[in-house]
């Protein structure tokens, strides 16, 4: 199974390789290379002034000393993600059970074939797509809150 990361218009995607650990190394140099593909897409971005909000779950290696410096480092401001809340990952309730339907009865010769498919699905998706899944999260989070933290989808 591969560990993908995706930003708004799919233009950074990341795969884990296979029998590798998700550390807090790895978080970090995935954050640089968002970082660099942000300034890419948005060079006119004035580091430190423009506000960055970075979300992601409470996983050690997501809240580690390194990841965390790197978030500082990069003047990105952390969305708190509240503990025992997968109703508020984007990637959770909105891009990824998407993903698995589309994969679903797909067999795969390779690593490299189901990387491919996977590119090309958020390829094609338009990049109304992602601010909608985005859009979804404010209605989300007010839910979660308003039920104090019980499960969105009961």
């Amino acid at each position: 199974m591969l560990r993908v990361s995706v930003i708004q218009d799919a233009s950074f995607l990341n795969c884990l390789e296979k029998g590798k650990k998700i550390t807090g190394e790895y978080i970090s140099n995935i954050l640089t290379r968002l970082d660099e593909k942000i300034c890419e897409k948005r060079p006119g971005l004035q580091k430190g002034k423009e506000k960055i909000i970075y979300h992601q779950d409470s996983a050690p290696a997501h809240k580690s000393v390194l990841a965390m410096g790197k978030l500082r480092d990069l003047h990105y401001e952390f969305l708190e993600f509240p503990p025992y809340s997968p109703d508020l990952a984007p990637s959770d309730f909105y891009l990824f059970p998407k993903l698995k339907l589309f994969l679903a009865g797909q067999p795969f010769s390779s690593n490299q074939e189901e990387i491919a498919a996977v590119e090309g699905y958020f390829a094609d998706l338009t990049k109304n797509h992602y601010r909608d899944g985005i859009m979804a999260l404010e209605h989300r989070w007010n839910k979660c809150i308003s039920l104090k933290g019980d499960y969105v989808e009961k």
